[in-house]
């Protein structure tokens, strides 16, 4: 299995989001995701990029 984290994109930087993601939806203009372990969390943003191969999803603040 393959896991996918979230960065953050932040000036010029990555910062680690949530680890091992499992679920992801758009919500009233957020992003809810939910990883392996049950921790949840709500990103208020867009996404920039998802690298599927590499496991990465890259967000970015509105």
């Amino acid at each position: 299995m393959c896991e996918t984290n979230a960065y953050v994109y932040k000036n010029g930087t990555e910062e680690l989001y949530l680890e091992s993601v499992d679920i992801m939806k758009p919500e009233n203009g957020k992003i809810f995701m939910k990883n392996l372990f049950g921790e949840q969390k709500i990103f208020e943003g867009e996404i920039k990029e998802i690298l599927f191969l590499k496991g990465r999803i890259l967000l970015e603040k509105k």
